[in-house]
């Protein structure tokens, strides 16, 4: 079944993006729900994502991006994984901004 990478979105240094404890805990619980429901489809649970750095052939420097976390996903095709963060609670109860949904591709072969 193909595999699929979501990446939740979201502005961690925005002012009054950390919402209190009640609404993390709310948020904690809905996310587990949304685990549970899908275990059976879910590769790798994936996790928060930290600073970020950028390497060029100029080296190494500090870089923001609006990457928060990530998950990656079995289905039936790319609408369906999509489909599976509809109402998810990353953008319903946290201040996420969306998430990110695209195909993990096969490496290509030589000739």
């Amino acid at each position: 079944m193909p595999k699929f990478l979501a990446i939740y979105t979201g502005e961690p240094d925005k002012p009054g993006a950390r919402p209190d404890d009640q609404v993390i805990a709310e948020g904690m619980k809905a996310w587990g729900d949304w685990m549970a429901r899908y275990a059976s489809r879910i590769i790798d649970a994936g996790g928060p994502l930290g600073a970020t750095k950028k390497v060029t052939s100029a080296g190494v420097e500090d870089t923001h991006n609006a990457m928060a976390a990530y998950v990656i996903v079995e289905a039936e095709g790319h609408e369906t994984a999509a489909q599976m963060f509809i109402d998810h609670p990353h953008f319903r109860i946290f201040p996420g901004l969306g998430v990110e949904v695209m195909p993990c591709l096969p490496v290509p072969s030589a000739p």
